[in-house]
């Protein structure tokens, strides 16, 4: 029998199961799918360390972009880790002004560009599409190298990776005992979900309600093209962020238990990334739909995702690539679910990461440390019992 049993195996699952396993625990970790899913498969690896705009979320802040720095040195695997230039563009009629007010209690200030200083910096930007953009400093992570990165030091500590899915959790005596899979049954001391957006439903099956939420997130990947992205590119005004902040009202929550709603329209984020290899991924459109397996047309999707895209970044719009889609975890207050949940005190909740790259890496290691006894103010903020 293992210490913990960690379900979930994207960037906070693994995560958490190395520094649980360097820690001295004996950690199992049960993954659904050989191939990462869901955001950690998705995502632009962008790191925001400049972000932070409270005491408990700026230092969070500091120590996740110093974390990222020392990775690939002790995980013995590089993860892509670089500085780039965060352009956030502004739609061609945005007050300049009006936006930057709303960054204006980040970590780090950004620096306002108008349109010829933007393009001067991202030549791939089209002048007429935009009115301007802030500049920020910026990480970024290859998440499949993050991935691969901590897998194999895992693994080399002595960790157990099984690849199942987890049918529900295993109750006996009104205890929770482990986990029962198609593979059959496993027990452990303690266990933590790093399912994402899927926590929601496990949870549930067994009677407990936890509030995360999730959008159905699209984007297109091409190969490795000659076309040169320098920077991150994302809007000022993210879309994303508004539709989360406008579906988790607390009166309406059991509305996501229901399948079938379409809570609001979708929209589109236009921006891209290009990683190492050169492959550029691009566009962002978001659903709000209760069914996290819910059908959705890629040939439309892709055409919408291409439209605004070419808006702000011509050329990128216009190359060939493959549409892709996933379900992307937050939470009601912009804050990850990290700790015990109140009906079993051995069953914990790690999910629910608006900035997964910035927040995981240091809360995983803060966790792992406060199970080895060392009481942790951050994390007792971050409790899942923060909201009954």
């Amino acid at each position: 029998m293992h210490d913990w049993i960690v379900i979930g195996g994207g960037i906070t699952g693994i995560s958490l199961s190395y520094e649980l396993q360097k820690a001295g625990f004996s950690v199992l970790l049960i993954e659904q799918h050989q191939q990462l899913q869901g955001g950690s498969s998705l995502g632009y690896g962008g790191i925001p360390y400049w972000s932070g705009t409270t005491p408990v979320t700026q230092q969070l802040c500091h120590e996740g972009i110093a974390r990222q720095r020392e990775l690939s040195n002790e995980l013995g695997i590089d993860t892509e880790f670089r500085e780039i230039d965060l352009l956030l563009t502004l739609e061609p009629e945005a007050d300049p002004q009006e936006i930057l007010a709303q960054y204006a209690n980040c970590l780090i200030a950004p620096n306002l560009l108008n349109a010829q200083e933007a393009c001067d910096r991202e030549p791939q930007l089209n002048p007429k599409g935009i009115g301007g953009a802030l500049l920020f400093p910026h990480g970024h992570i290859n998440l499949d190298s993050f991935g691969t990165a901590h897998s194999q030091a895992f693994q080399k500590l002595g960790g157990e990776i099984i690849y199942a899915k987890v049918d529900s959790l295993l109750i006996e005596c009104d205890r929770l005992t482990g986990v029962v899979t198609e593979q059959g049954e496993f027990r452990s001391n303690q266990v933590v979900i790093c399912a994402g957006a899927l926590s929601r439903a496990l949870l549930k099956a067994s009677g407990i309600i936890a509030r995360v939420y999730y959008t159905h997130a699209e984007a297109i990947d091409t190969e490795p093209v000659d076309l040169e992205l320098r920077s991150m590119v994302m809007p000022a005004d993210t879309k994303r962020y508004q539709l989360e902040g406008t579906t988790t009202n607390i009166d309406q929550d059991s509305i996501w238990d229901i399948a079938g709603h379409e809570l609001l329209p979708p929209s589109v984020d236009a921006g891209a990334i290009q990683f190492c290899d050169r492959r550029i991924r691009f566009g962002q459109l978001s659903r709000v739909l209760t069914d996290p397996f819910a059908a959705i047309d890629p040939i439309q999707s892709e055409a919408a995702i291409r439209e605004q895209v070419s808006k702000i970044l011509p050329k990128i719009g216009e190359l060939k690539g493959k549409w892709r889609n996933c379900l992307v975890a937050f939470s009601s207050d912009n804050l990850p679910l990290v700790g015990s949940l109140k009906e079993y005190e051995n069953l914990y909740l790690f999910s629910g990461f608006t900035s997964p790259t910035v927040y995981v890496p240091t809360l995983a290691k803060r966790f792992a440390e406060q199970m080895k006894g060392y009481p942790d103010e951050i994390i007792a903020l971050l409790s899942p019992q923060r909201f009954l």
